[in-house]
């Protein structure tokens, strides 16, 4: 039986591209931090668990017998994400993985977000490997917004941490996850990088404007201060790394927006990607 093998499997997005690959019958070995985890990634249909720590090579090892591919989830905004990424890199050539899937991020080069720099220093380890690899690069997000769902249902407020008329083209974590199921260990996509984009730019205004619609009430698009968003961070328990890495993110964000195009993720669905509007209403019916 071939096991690909999905490594931090127990957040949002692991476990909605473990249920994608269970969905296509395909067998997944979960990677998580510790046992406490298990049971989440079991019921996205994980078939069998790993347990380990990312930092540490003999995790790798341990998880990486008689695996035919790895689909690598870094953790996302870890000051040592670069170090995790090549360490999973060098111990899947030493197993002689057969297929490595990277989930990168769109615009990996952007060296003013420093999630997205190390997620590069990952990506060309990758390329100096001479494993057979696929890279995915999504854009951010429909689900981010689920954080302040309550404001916008409850409140009709749309918070953003930099102008309202700032730029982003999202995408929907289920197609992320449908494109991962169908690329991973399949040779066809072999040496590919795949950007993956679900919408054109939306300014926070035209979010607010296409919630309010599909949510039928009033939605309006606030601008948060950052140093107000900082504090509110800080107090969640937030961690420093991911706090100044975000705000120097949202500082890019306010520059240059955030736009990709959907031509790539259309190609590879067969279909149209999920609109802003198709998540609403699955976020309503739920």
């Amino acid at each position: 039986m071939e096991v690909i093998l999905v490594s931090g499997a127990a957040g949002k997005t692991g476990l909605a591209v473990i249920a994608a690959l269970a969905q296509r019958g395909k067998a997944v070995r979960a990677l998580v931090k510790d046992g406490r985890q298990a049971a989440r990634v079991q019921a996205a249909g994980a078939l069998q668990i790993a347990i380990g720590n990312m930092e540490q090579p003999e995790a790798w090892q341990e998880a990486l017998g008689d695996i035919s591919a790895v689909y690598h989830i870094g953790p996302n905004m870890h000051p040592h994400e670069a170090e995790i990424g090549r360490n999973a890199v060098q111990e899947a050539r030493r197993a002689g993985v057969g297929h490595f899937v990277y989930h990168s991020v769109l615009h990996p080069q952007t060296e003013a977000m420093p999630h997205h720099w190390q997620k590069l220093r990952v990506e060309e380890a990758i390329l100096a490997s001479g494993l057979p690899f696929t890279i995915l690069q999504p854009a951010a997000y429909m689900q981010n917004m689920l954080g302040g769902w309550e404001l916008v249902s409850g409140e009709g407020i749309l918070r953003a941490p930099y102008p309202v008329e700032t730029r982003l083209s999202l995408v929907h974590l289920a197609d992320v996850a449908e494109v991962a199921a169908l690329v991973v260990g399949e040779p066809q996509h072999a040496g590919a990088t795949y950007e993956l984009v679900g919408t054109e730019p939306l300014a926070q205004t035209e979010v607010a404007a296409q919630l309010g619609q599909a949510l039928g009430r009033e939605v309006q698009a606030q601008e948060t201060e950052l140093e107000t968003w900082r504090r509110e961070a800080e107090q969640g328990g937030m961690a420093p790394y991911a706090r100044q890495t975000l705000l120097k993110m949202f500082r890019y964000y306010a520059d240059f927006g955030f736009a990709g195009n959907s031509g790539v993720l259309t190609w590879l669905l067969g279909r149209r990607a999920r609109s802003l509007a198709d998540f609403v209403r699955e976020v309503v019916a739920a």
